[in-house]
């Protein structure tokens, strides 16, 4: 029986950033995974405060070479890999000089947001997105985790709706409300329309705020995890006017089986894809 194949697409990941609340619960998520022997793949930005040399990233030339083009301009999409030695795994990084180069995540030295998120999230979704059809590689469940992940969703249900490769790919978006201050670019939506996409696919994010993004991302996925135990009344009555499956957050021990159950309630394969996860 073929394995079922789960794509990652994540902001953070342990051990190659400072342990957070979304990078250790990916680590762990696509581990367990991985240790009952399902395909997955992981996708993550390339931060310039990512050791190169200590983690032993390296380029993927068959992967590179690509470019994507944000508000007019061309921008090339560099590839790269490296191994969570411990666990077995591989993790590809999107790398652009231009947006990722500098030796910070999201925030200048000042504290002040970069003024280019916007531009940074749309090249990392499109960049996934754009490598995994290069990979030849069709997963039945995306798992987006993260406001940088939050295009990932609209893509895959307007621009990439009719790529074979996503054909029967369900996404999920896991929610997680962060302390970011301020907007994104006010022209956000208007980068977005230059890829084709109908201005009532974003009428979400007409205002940029990081939970419009969210809100976005969970209008388009298939079904929503709650990754944290509370959030602000805007988000709560987002999550209560979407009519489709929410997995509510669960600190127990045990969360990995309501992931499983979870997931096999969205995906309509003829074996589990977490089975055997826990056993």
């Amino acid at each position: 029986m073929e394995k079922s194949k789960i794509l990652y697409v994540t902001q953070e990941i342990d051990p190659f950033l400072i342990e957070s609340e979304i990078s250790s619960l990916v680590r762990k998520v696509a581990q367990g995974v991985h240790e009952s022997d399902k395909e997955i793949r992981i996708f993550m930005p390339r931060f310039g405060v990512i050791n190169e040399r200590r983690h032993q990233l390296h380029e993927v030339i068959r992967l590179s070479g690509m470019n994507l083009i944000i508000d007019d301009i061309d921008h090339p999409l560099i590839i790269k890999v490296a191994s969570i030695q411990q666990a077995r795994m591989q993790v590809y990084f999107i790398d652009n000089e231009e947006y990722f180069k500098r030796k910070s995540l999201y925030h200048d030295p000042e504290g002040q947001i970069h003024a280019d998120n916007d531009e940074r999230m749309i090249f990392f979704c499109r960049g996934v997105l754009e490598t995994v059809k290069k990979l030849g590689w069709s997963p039945d469940v995306i798992h987006c985790h993260g406001w940088l992940t939050g295009l990932v969703p609209l893509y895959l249900k307007t621009l990439y709706k009719d790529d074979p490769i996503f054909a029967n790919s369900k996404v999920v978006y896991s929610t997680y409300e962060n302390d970011m201050k301020g907007n994104l670019d006010k022209n956000l939506s208007k980068k977005i329309l230059f890829d084709d996409i109908s201005p009532e696919a974003v009428e979400a994010i007409k205002k940029p705020t990081f939970n419009n993004v969210n809100i976005l991302a969970m209008q388009h996925a298939d079904a929503i995890i709650k990754g944290q135990k509370s959030y602000s009344p805007e988000l709560e009555k987002a999550f209560e006017a979407f009519e489709k499956p929410i997995l509510e957050w669960d600190q127990e021990d045990d969360y990995m089986d309501a992931y499983a159950d979870f997931y096999d309630s969205i995906v309509d394969v003829e074996s589990s894809i977490f089975a055997d996860w826990i056993n």
